[in-house]
């Protein structure tokens, strides 16, 4: 027979919902920082060049 759950305690749900924001936010201020050094030709970043077949 099913048992119901313990209900989680608000700082648990507090402390995964930080964690996941946490995580959102970095990779947002990454991908920002990535764009504006690109936009001004400072980056060092190597954009994956799809390989032409040559058709003989």
């Amino acid at each position: 027979m099913a048992v119901p759950k313990k209900k989680t305690s608000n700082s648990k749900r507090n402390k995964r919902k930080a964690t996941w924001k946490h995580k959102a936010a970095v990779a947002a201020q990454k991908a920002l920082s990535l764009g504006k050094s690109v936009l001004t030709n400072r980056s060092t970043f190597v954009y994956p060049q799809a390989e032409e077949e040559e058709e003989e």
